[in-house]
């Protein structure tokens, strides 16, 4: 949450609310974000972000898993560089199918050679070089994940995939 971006929009709270599970990739930059997402979340995964302090750090892991309906995820902010990504993620985390992360701020769907899926959602509060500031949403079935879709904040989902990290 950027200096900013003072609040969330009200459709974000909305999705938040009305989600099983919320992933939060770090960069909460205030502890009273992550106060107020435990609060009005089913379940909140997350991790810290290299703009989270002290008291964040404290509170959160670096990388988080979970396995929801099946389906073995893993959290983290920082990635690395576009160039290589999906090689480098596969090696680092082989016992995951879906790895989310954050950083960038660049929305990001792709999957390595051994199936594991990436995802950046982008960002509600800082849209960087993006046309829209965004977030994610995904359904758990059959074992995988699908539905994925990109949310771009004030205007209707986007499908497909996003534009690549430079």
């Amino acid at each position: 949450m950027p200096k900013r971006a003072r609040a969330l929009r009200p459709e974000l709270w909305e999705a938040i609310e009305a989600a099983d599970v919320v992933f939060h990739a770090g960069d909460w930059v205030d502890a009273a974000l992550l106060d107020e997402l435990e609060r009005r979340s089913r379940r909140l995964v997350g991790v810290w972000g290299n703009n989270d302090g002290p008291d964040l750090r404290a509170r959160l892991p670096e990388v988080a898993r979970v396995e929801i309906g099946g389906v073995r995820f893993a959290m983290v902010h920082e990635t690395g560089s576009a160039q290589g990504r999906e090689k480098r993620c596969a090696a680092r985390f082989p016992d995951a199918d879906v790895l989310v992360f954050g950083h960038s701020h660049i929305p990001w769907d792709t999957a390595a050679p051994n199936g594991l899926r990436l995802l950046n959602p982008g960002s509600p509060t800082d849209r960087r070089r993006q046309p829209a500031c965004t977030y994610m949403t995904g359904t758990i079935g059959d074992g995988g994940l699908r539905d994925v879709v990109l949310v771009p904040l004030g205007q209707a989902p986007a499908s497909g995939r996003p534009p690549a990290d430079p």
